[in-house]
């Protein structure tokens, strides 16, 4: 129970990393506020939880969107009393383009919600928990925001702002009570990444390749990092921002 008594809120939770983070928090003892710009999805994750004995809010949040990352933050204050912890997840690709062919407006759209969407939420977050003396807040980056990512430079851009971004603020608020993080995760077994193993044959097998343990991570291996981020456990750990990859950085070949 790492985040017993904690309450919890998670951007993106509908699916995917976020909603098995949103899961992880509650397993783990904290009261999640579930929070994503597709309402459903979010009740979706809500219901899973509720029905394991937790307890959990959903949430219809923009993240590009100032004042629903201000309603957002307000709402999971107001119905749980504090806000401890925070993974910021919500993310948008750029598409697959050379850079001279990608369009302005997938750029603007990839990091409206990739990198501004996380300085929103950092933005209402961090006052939110120095209101309540202190928490722990996890950005998910990517390894493209660390070694680049060919074809997908918007996002890979993007990404890499997120760890510039959460050093910043690490920096920040480091002697305020406020430890900022970041997972950089490897290839995850997301419907996202499966539809498009499903589409492109041999894209499965090619991918687990890159990873030195030559097969894909689980939603919850990531969510399992970003509890223990979130957690009092790594109370010496801020401004690191943590491969969760499979051994994808050490791997020497790529099959």
């Amino acid at each position: 129970m790492l985040l017993a008594g904690k309450v919890g809120l998670v951007t993106g939770g509908g699916d995917g990393i976020g909603r098995a983070t949103a899961i992880t928090f509650a397993k783990d003892g904290a009261k999640v506020a579930v929070a994503d710009i597709r309402l459903k999805a979010a009740e979706e994750t809500v219901s899973l939880i509720k029905a394991l004995g937790g307890e959990a809010i959903a949430i219809e949040a923009d993240v590009s969107n100032e004042e629903s990352v201000k309603a957002m933050v307000e709402k999971t204050v107001a119905t749980f009393g504090s806000l401890d912890c925070a993974s910021n997840n919500a993310a948008l690709g750029g598409g697959f383009n050379m850079i001279p062919d990608v369009e302005a407006d997938n750029w603007d759209r990839c990091h409206s919600v990739t990198l501004k969407g996380v300085w929103l939420c950092l933005k209402y977050e961090i006052p939110a928990m120095l209101a309540n003396g202190g928490g722990a807040i996890v950005n998910i980056a990517s390894l493209s925001g660390v070694r680049g990512e060919t074809m997908q430079s918007p996002y890979s851009a993007a990404k890499g702002g997120v760890i510039a971004l959460t050093r910043t603020a690490a920096a920040e608020y480091a002697q305020k009570g406020i430890r900022v993080n970041a997972v950089n995760p490897g290839g995850i077994r997301t419907k996202a990444l499966v539809g498009y193993f499903k589409s492109v044959p041999g894209a499965e097998k090619e991918t687990a390749g890159v990873h030195a343990m030559r097969r894909l991570g689980e939603p919850e291996e990531i969510a399992d990092a970003v509890a223990y981020l979130c957690s009092d456990r790594s109370s010496f750990i801020t401004g690191h921002a943590l491969n969760v990859d499979g051994g994808i950085m050490v791997n020497p070949h790529t099959m």
